[in-house]
Parts: C-alpha cells; sequence; structure tokens
C-alpha cells in the first residue's frame, strides 16, 4: 500500500536550516521516495496558514518505505541540525488500498 509523507516546514534561519537539506539530500529516493510536492504557499485559501509556510509531499511504495525513511539514522541526524532553525511538522499517510 502507497505511503506519503506530508511537511509543513517554517524556516526562521535559513543559513541554519541549509545543513538539514543537505543531509537528506537523495534520502527519500534511497527509500523509493518521489517528490511530488516542494513548493511554498502560493495562496491561503482558507485557514490560519503561514504564507510563508512550505510543503513538501514525497510518495513511497509502502508504509514499511515511509517509515524505515523517517526513523532512519541519516534522517534523525540530519533533523538534529535544524533544530532551532524553523518548525517542522511531519505527518505520514497510509493510502488505503
Amino acid at each position: 500500500m502507497p505511503a506519503h509523507i506530508v511537511a509543513t516546514i517554517r524556516i526562521t534561519d535559513p543559513a541554519r536550516f541549509a545543513p538539514y537539506l543537505k543531509g537528506i539530500a537523495g534520502l527519500a529516493e534511497a527509500h523509493g521516495g518521489e517528490y511530488l510536492v516542494r513548493a511554498k504557499v502560493d495562496e491561503v485559501v482558507e485557514g490560519a496558514v503561514d504564507p510563508e509556510e512550505r510543503v513538501v509531499v514525497i510518495r513511497f511504495p509502502t508504509v514499511e518505505a515511509a517509515r524505515a525513511y523517517v526513523h532512519s539514522d541519516t534522517y534523525r541526524a540530519a533533523a538534529a541540525l535544524r533544530q532551532g532553525a524553523g518548525t517542522v511538522e511531519t505527518r505520514l499517510l497510509a493510502d488505503p488500498a
């Protein structure tokens, strides 16, 4: 069953956030992931959304592959690098078959 990782990101210190991006480069793909969206909010249509927010959506072939990505040592080490540089809220969504 396919799964998606959806993250909403608010970067407050781009220079300090950059090592995280470098640290995860190619990691999703190594776990079978495919980026579907990597974009800044273009327009707030409804709700209290920060217009500077970024949204990332990655599709994985299985829930297990998505979990392996977010629980990998490489991801965890990179995530530690972004501390204090912004906020990241991440969700794992399993597609019903």
